[in-house]
């Protein structure tokens, strides 16, 4: 029985925290196969065997710390596991049998197995690649793939969600899974491990399998076809200059923290790759964790410090469920906190009649459905909003404070508040001011559909210049949106409902739309947002105007 202790992992490295443990009893190991995950000061890595054998005791467990010399596993060593390993090389390298002078042996085809060391091009460690500017985690709603299963290149793996939707993570290459470090409902940061498969190499391709099955075959070309063969290289989905995170280096690059810190940092909410440590060589402490956290707390404002406020017991009152965040919420939480905290909100309200609007989209909306969409009052209200933001390019804007600029935007993306299982998300109808009204329809649909089954794509999610909300398919008399920074206005819009008004002198039904508009006062005053908003309303009460524009 040999003993499997923790080796020297670095210099001045003594020990590390157990983040995994990889293999169990009665596992087969092979010398430099993974067997724990080690988190220590200064990276999170794997720690391989230095053992062939069979496991027949783990004495080391998840969450515990490791000191360097430590027993973590006790592995059989013995003949068993030379005699398997024996197998193994006979099985893909067959005896050829002995000559006779009277008898031409027929020659024998060299097999060629699915998965071992002849077949594979060794182990392929797949890490979350990179998913979109300001994207720098996700949610595992689904695992798609276990231990054995064989994956072609770009299969999914895993289904993660983040604060735009839900995206699969493909695989670099064609394999066979042999191990899954996430699980379904664990946080995956970018750079994470993911799963670990041993890539098809050379070996198993049909070509290889051509040559193999040859009528003279040479035993010895076997072994150094398998030998050569180079791992597939891990590959990840090409990311541009604008989608990479601004701060992907710093998430990526070896932190220098205890596992203490870094547990520390977890618990409360705070990215340690960000905090600026004050020890040897900027060493985080717990100090600095805390500080750090402190100050973003008072950065954020007095609201953010009211939803920090520890609460009571609710359960002394009676039974109570407790529902973690999903991705989405988690983030819509965050940066509507962050935009309410930072952005000096004016709410300013208004009404339309929309009678004859309603009117012509009915007889519009024919046409439309020929086109294979329907006609809605959003698709109408984005047209007049793109408008808007040409007459009034202050909405079309953002504000850079750092710099103490105000960027204007030559082009006229929307965004629309979806209402989905998941939570609310804000696909974006690019250049509306340059589309009809069909197509924006056409457009609003496709879109719509794909972001409430989950299947719109990140970069359909940015980009966008001004957001629109519209909640007049539920009820409601009018409501104050909350700006999408750092865009400086949202329009609202409640349910139009038939109102006694008087034209000409004479009382009359009319269908009255209410609008809301929110903006950001650093940017707008109050008499632009007025003028906006009026010249939205004249726009929805003069439609006949819109056939012209398209």
């Amino acid at each position: 029985m040999a003993e499997l202790k923790l080796p020297d992992l670095g210099e001045n490295i003594e020990a590390g925290e157990v983040i995994n443990v990889l293999v169990a009893v009665g596992d087969s190991l092979v010398e430099d196969q993974p067997v724990i995950e080690l988190e220590t000061d200064k990276a999170v890595i794997e720690v391989p065997s230095s053992l062939s054998g069979t496991v027949t005791k783990v004495l080391i467990a998840k969450g515990e710390q490791a000191q360097v010399g430590q027993v973590l596993f006790l592995v059989d060593a013995g003949d068993k596991a030379a005699d398997s390993t024996t197998a193994v090389v006979a099985a893909v390298i067959p005896e050829a049998p002995a000559a006779s002078p009277d008898v031409t042996p027929e020659p024998q085809p060299i097999p060629v197995p699915v998965a071992g060391p002849a077949a594979t091009g060794g182990p392929v460690d797949v890490h979350l690649p990179e998913l979109g500017e300001g994207i720098h985690s996700g949610d595992v709603v689904d695992i798609l793939v276990s231990v054995g299963d064989s994956v072609e290149e770009e299969q999914g793996l895993v289904e993660l969600e983040i604060d735009k939707g839900v995206v699969e993570m493909p695989a670099p290459s064609a394999g066979v899974i042999t191990a899954i470090h996430v699980q379904k409902g664990d946080r995956a940061s970018i750079g994470q491990l993911i799963v670990t498969l041993d890539a098809i190499s050379v070996a198993s391709s049909p070509a290889a399998t051509t040559v193999a099955a040859s009528p003279t075959p040479t035993p010895a070309a076997a072994p150094a076809t398998a030998s050569t063969a180079a791992p597939t290289p891990v590959q990840t989905p090409p990311v541009s200059a604008g989608n990479r995170p601004a701060n992907h280096e710093a998430s990526t690059r070896p932190v220098p923290a205890a596992p203490s810190v870094r547990r520390l940092a977890r618990e409360i909410g705070v990215e340690v790759s960000s905090v600026q440590g004050t020890g040897p060589g900027g060493r985080i402490s717990e100090a600095d964790v805390k500080g750090h956290s402190k100050s973003l707390h008072e950065n954020r404002g007095p609201h953010a410090a009211i939803s920090a406020t520890p609460l009571p017991d609710f359960s002394k009152w009676g039974d109570i469920e407790r529902e973690p965040f999903s991705n989405v919420r988690r983030i819509t939480a965050q940066r509507l906190t962050a935009s309410w905290s930072t952005i000096p909100h004016v709410t300013q309200f208004d009404q339309c009649d929309v009678t004859e609007l309603e009117a012509w989209r009915k007889d519009f909306g024919k046409q439309v459905e020929k086109a294979g969409a329907k006609l809605t009052p959003t698709a109408i209200i984005l047209k007049v909003a793109a408008a808007a933001l040409r007459k009034f390019p202050q909405f079309n804007a953002s504000i850079d404070m750092a710099g103490e600029e105000i960027i204007y935007k030559k082009y006229c993306h929307i965004g629309v508040a979806v209402d989905t299982k998941r939570g609310l998300l804000v696909p974006v109808i690019r250049d509306v001011d340059r589309k009809s009204i069909t197509e924006i329809s056409i457009e609003l649909g496709e879109v719509a559909e794909k972001t409430r089954t989950g299947k719109i794509a990140i970069d359909d999610m940015q980009g966008g210049s001004f957001t629109v909300s519209n909640l007049g398919g539920i009820g409601g008399t009018a409501f104050t949106p909350i700006v999408n920074a750092p865009e400086v206005a949202i329009l609202g819009v409640a349910r139009g409902s038939t109102q006694p008004v008087y034209v000409d002198g004479q009382l009359q039904p009319r269908m009255i739309m209410p609008l809301s508009l929110s903006y950001d006062h650093r940017v707008i005053d109050g008499a632009d947002g007025a003028r906006f908003l009026r010249y939205i309303c004249q726009g929805l009460e003069s439609p006949y105007l819109l056939a012209f524009g398209g």
